[in-house]
């Protein structure tokens, strides 16, 4: 049963597939049931995971053109008195725009929530966040790293680790088909840009072999067009693998394409707490990830998949060398994480502990 009084809206800049993004959505979904107003507000840009947002969650777009748009900060104040929301969860870099809706609505208790994996190593971008914390009523990061961090430099003390998770019933159509030969195929959900490093995957993946042997590589993710995928897809031409490696950019029914996998990759440079190992964990595959940010939390060397230092392309290489030869092995650290997953992240403890944090600032 909802609480009552309970009216929160989640605040967010994109509907473009990523981490921020999806959590954004997955958590406006999770509070149907226990909020009595569950909304999501789009800042400047709608995308595809618009098609994943529940029917019961009330949606509004604000069409925000540039850094001060006052049209759209008034209508974000109309919809906020109308249906009379008490918090604004704002994701990521919509927490400026939170700030300027408490000058003129000082009733709302702003949380804000930290997915960035490299802001400790990020001072320069980190300059205003320090100042406007003084609004926040609560910060959630989605690290242990991004915790100590804020408790270090922000102005307030309310600061909570939150790890990510994914909806039990999840909204999703079918529609992509991989291609490759059942049994042998390995997947990198991420979005094509720098920190995600598809090269090393690319290079670990050529130097292997293994696409002889059948192997097929599936990139999963937005693909912005621009330099870095340019550059890719030259390189999957150069090494003559375009009937081995496929691009099909972004998709919505995540797990239904990785239920036609038999690997889940993740070759980031750095990560927060990546949403696609979670994803890889309910579907039962074989995860072999670097060792950024959250991810040995989740990933732990040899006991829920296989760990890689970041950047070691030599590494990565004898680990898909030795795929054909170890599925069984495979299969068991795929249930581990499969396990590992539903007795650690599931929808309801995290709801439960946004609930809490919530109402100890009503």
């Amino acid at each position: 049963m909802p609480i009552q009084d309970l009216r929160v809206i989640q605040l967010i800049d994109s509907l473009e597939p990523g981490g921020a993004e999806r959590m954004a959505v997955t958590i406006a979904n999770s509070l149907v049931e226990e909020a009595t107003f569950s909304g999501i507000v789009v800042t400047r840009l709608e995308g595809s995971l618009k098609d994943s947002i529940s029917s019961n969650v009330d949606y509004l777009y604000l069409k925000k053109k540039q850094i001060f748009d006052f049209r759209a900060l008034i209508r974000l104040r109309m919809f906020v008195k109308k249906n009379k929301i008490s918090i604004v969860h704002a994701h990521g870099s919509s927490y400026f725009f939170a700030v300027l809706l408490k000058f003129i609505t000082p009733s709302i208790k702003i949380f804000w929530h930290d997915h960035l994996g490299n802001r400790v190593k990020n001072d320069k971008a980190n300059f205003f966040i320090k100042k406007v914390s003084y609004f926040f009523s609560g910060v959630f990061t989605v690290n242990q790293e991004l915790k100590e961090w804020a408790i270090d430099h922000l102005n307030m003390s309310n600061i909570h680790f939150i790890p990510n998770f994914i909806e039990e019933k999840a909204i999703e159509k079918a529609i992509t088909c991989l291609k490759g030969t059942e049994g042998k195929r390995i997947v990198l959900l991420a979005n094509l840009r720098k920190p995600k490093n598809h090269f090393l995957a690319l290079e670990a993946f050529v130097s292997s072999e293994i696409a002889a042997l059948g192997w097929t590589m599936h990139f999963i993710g937005k693909d912005n067009l621009d330099d870095y995928s340019i550059h890719l897809k030259q390189k999957i031409e150069a090494e003559n693998l375009v009937n081995t490696v496929y691009i099909y950019g972004s998709c919505n029914d995540v797990q239904h394409i990785l239920n036609q996998a038999n690997v889940g990759l993740l070759t980031s440079t750095y990560e927060g707490f990546p949403v696609t190992l979670l994803e890889y964990g309910r579907a039962n595959i074989f995860v072999i990830c670097s060792n950024v940010g959250y991810c040995s939390q989740i990933i732990k060397n040899h006991e829920t998949g296989i760990t890689f230092e970041t950047g070691n392309v030599k590494e990565l290489e004898f680990v898909f060398r030795s795929l054909p030869n170890n599925i069984h092995s495979s299969s068991i650290l795929a249930d581990n994480l499969n396990t590992f997953v539903e007795e650690n992240f599931s929808e309801k403890i995290i709801v439960n502990k946004l609930v809490f944090s919530y109402l100890n600032k009503l």
